[in-house]
C-alpha cells in the first residue's frame, strides 16, 4: 500500500494572530523597579513595588536584593528601599557630559548672584516639570523644590512654557490628562485656559506664577529654545511673592536676558 503524503495544515487565522507570551527579563524588572521609585518620588516596600509593576513578589525580592548589593538601591532601617548612591554618581557623570546643562548652569549661577534669589533650570519629563539644576539664593528664603523634584506641568510658570511651542490641540490634550489641583488650590486646571496661557507666555518669553504651588512663593520663568524654536528647558527665578508683585519688570527682564544668553552660547540664537 502506498503511503499518502498529507500536506501540513496551515495555522488557523486566529492562531496566527494570537499573541505569544513574552518572558519579562530580569533587566526589564530592574528597570520597572527603578522607574516606579523615580515616578513616585518616595521609598517603597517590596510588596508595594510588586503590586505596582505587576510582578511576582518572589521575583521582586530577588531583584531588589541584587540591586541593593550593587548600590543601585539602598535599604532603609524600616525595610523600605530607595534609589542608591551608584545612580547618583552615574547622574553626575551624565550631567557633566551635557553641553546644554553646563552652559545653562553657568548662566544660572550668574543670574543668582546678580538678582540675589534662587534660580532653577527646569525641563519636561512627560506630563511633569522636573528641576534639572538649582542655585540657592544668598538669603534665608528657601524653596521646597530641589534638583529632581517633579510636579505637574500646570502648577508652575516653567511647566506652561515647556509645552508653549506646541500646537493648541496638543497642549489641550496634555493638560486634559495631566492637570491636577495644587497644594494651594490656586493652580488652574481647565485645559483650554491653560493652553491659552501657555501659548501667550511662550510668545512673550515670560511666565509668572504667584502662590500656585506654595503659599507666598512666586516663580518668574523664561523659555530656553533650540534652533527649531522648541522649548527644551526654562530658567526661572523663585522668590517671595511680595518681591515679584512689587517689581515684575525687574525680574522679567533679568530672566529673559538669561534665557537669551544661554541660547546664544549654544548657537541657538543669533548674536
Amino acid at each position: 500500500m502506498k503511503s499518502v503524503q498529507r500536506p501540513i495544515a496551515e495555522p488557523e487565522a486566529d492562531d496566527a494572530k494570537a499573541p505569544r507570551r513574552s518572558r519579562v527579563s530580569g533587566m526589564d524588572r530592574a528597570l520597572q523597579i527603578l522607574d516606579h521609585l523615580y515616578q513616585t518620588g518616595e521609598p517603597a516596600g517590596s510588596y508595594a513595588i510588586a503590586k505596582a509593576v505587576g510582578a511576582p513578589l518572589s521575583t521582586i525580592y530577588v531583584i531588589i536584593d541584587e540591586l541593593v548589593e550593587r548600590d543601585l538601591l539602598s535599604r532603609r532601617g524600616d525595610g523600605l528601599v530607595w534609589l542608591g548612591p551608584r545612580l547618583y554618581h552615574y547622574g553626575l557623570v551624565y550631567a557633566r557630559s551635557l553641553d546644554f546643562l553646563g552652559e545653562a548652569s553657568h548662566v544660572m549661577h550668574e543670574l543668582g548672584r546678580q538678582i540675589g534669589e534662587t534660580v532653577q533650570i527646569c525641563g519636561r519629563d512627560g506630563d511633569h516639570m522636573v528641576v534639572l539644576a538649582m542655585a540657592d539664593g544668598p538669603g534665608h528664603f528657601r524653596v521646597m523644590s530641589e534638583v529632581g523634584t517633579r510636579v505637574p506641568l500646570n502648577w508652575t510658570a516653567s511647566g506652561r512654557l515647556l509645552i508653549g511651542h506646541l500646537p493648541d490641540a496638543e497642549r489641550v490634550a496634555i493638560f486634559s490628562r495631566s492637570a491636577k489641583a495644587s497644594p494651594t488650590e490656586k493652580a488652574k486646571t481647565d485645559a483650554a485656559a491653560l493652553s491659552e496661557l501657555a501659548g501667550e507666555a511662550f510668545e512673550k518669553r515670560l511666565s509668572i506664577q504667584i502662590s500656585e504651588t506654595d503659599f507666598l512663593v512666586s516663580c518668574v520663568a523664561s523659555p530656553i529654545c533650540d534652533e527649531s524654536g522648541a522649548c527644551v528647558a526654562t530658567i526661572s527665578i523663585v522668590l517671595p511673592e511680595h518681591k515679584v508683585v512689587a517689581n515684575p519688570e525687574l525680574y522679567g527682564k533679568a530672566v529673559r536676558d538669561a534665557s537669551e544668553s544661554i541660547e546664544r552660547k549654544l548657537g541657538w540664537r543669533e548674536r
